[in-house]
């Protein structure tokens, strides 16, 4: 065996170190979540920048509401100064900023209150009811939508075809503000089963985590029978059944893995409209979250305390968008190449 020149190798040993690196740099998975994370970052920032933006849009003086209708100018002009809002708008941007960092968002206009700390009291309950809400809506819909797609695929059994395409029509546009009402009245006034109000027991948490979920549960339902259709058609499901492979495994082993891909592109933004839907349901039920504190809140003109519950609200429904990225990526490492 001939002996390779010494020169030869430590060319050879340098290309391959060139090559190893290039393929490190252009790997798709890190490329697509660093451009995740960077599309991330500056929705937060429109975020942020838009939540100050509101004092400074919103009709009102925000030194006059926090020092009361009835004070003198003198106490205006003096509260306005220790709020900082005698100073230029760059300014007072920029230590907006500086406030987000250090958890110094203000005090709330009526109760006098840290702004973080009412928001650390009144979060608890709210992401309670929403991932509770989310809970149920990923535990049905998904296996519903996965049989109500085996039974009627092809045309299959028409009459429970039409029924169901009517019902859940029906019950996903309904309003959550809407559907509380209705289940208060049937559950609440009329049955006397649950409570109508609160958060108190486990039985408190029934009728608010429905009338939030039903609407977003329904969607999904028939966006997931959708998706089962188009799995079916694919030809390794039909080389499944060319085996004689059991229905059971067919399903669980090939049609539902496939299905979760495109199902939590959806619920990323299902999810998010549900975290919003909060306000309106926490309202209806006197449920102890943010979604009555935001109410109250600009009702009074609490400007500092609306400002901190926007990004609250935004950043949740920005950090789920991300995390179902994610979640897609380790679920179907094609993402990251169809989108690098």
């Amino acid at each position: 065996m001939k002996d390779v020149p010494r020169d030869e190798v430590r060319v050879a040993s340098t290309t391959t170190v060139l090559a190893l690196a290039h393929t490190r740099r252009r790997s798709p998975w890190v490329s697509y979540l660093l451009r995740r994370g960077l599309y991330f970052l500056i929705s937060l920032f429109v975020l942020v920048t838009l939540a100050f933006l509101l004092v400074q849009l919103i009709p009102g003086d925000p030194a006059r509401a926090s020092a009361g209708e009835m004070a003198s100018p003198e106490i205006v002009e003096a509260r306005r100064t220790e709020l900082g809002l005698d100073l230029p708008m760059i300014v007072q941007y920029f230590r907006f900023w500086a406030g987000l960092f250090t958890g110094q968002l203000g005090d709330s206009f009526i109760s006098r209150t840290p702004v973080i700390d009412i928001i650390a009291t009144r979060a608890p309950a709210t992401l309670e009811l929403a991932l509770a809400a989310v809970a149920i809506v990923l535990i049905v819909a998904i296996p519903l939508g996965l049989a109500f797609g085996a039974l009627t695929r092809g045309d299959r059994r028409p009459f429970t075809q039409t029924a169901f395409t009517g019902v859940t029509a029906v019950l996903a546009v309904i309003p959550e503000f809407l559907a509380g009402i209705i289940l208060v009245y049937l559950f609440a006034v009329n049955m006397q089963l649950l409570p109508v109000a609160g958060r108190s027991d486990f039985a408190s948490y029934i009728l608010p985590v429905v009338a939030l979920a039903i609407g977003p549960t329904a969607a999904l339902t028939r966006i997931v029978r959708a998706e089962t259709f188009t799995v079916l058609e694919q030809d390794y499901v039909r080389t499944a059944r060319a085996k004689r492979m059991s229905a059971a495994r067919l399903y669980g082993r090939h049609v539902l893995p496939n299905l979760l891909t495109s199902t939590l592109t959806i619920s990323g933004l299902l999810l998010g409209g549900m975290i919003a839907g909060t306000v309106l349901v926490e309202n209806i039920f006197a449920w102890p979250g943010l979604g009555g504190t935001i109410v109250s809140s600009i009702q009074g003109k609490d400007y500092p305390l609306v400002q901190a519950i926007i990004i609250f609200y935004g950043a949740v429904v920005l950090l789920i968008n991300l995390v179902v990225d994610i979640l897609l990526i380790l679920l179907d490492p094609r993402t990251a190449l169809d989108k690098s």
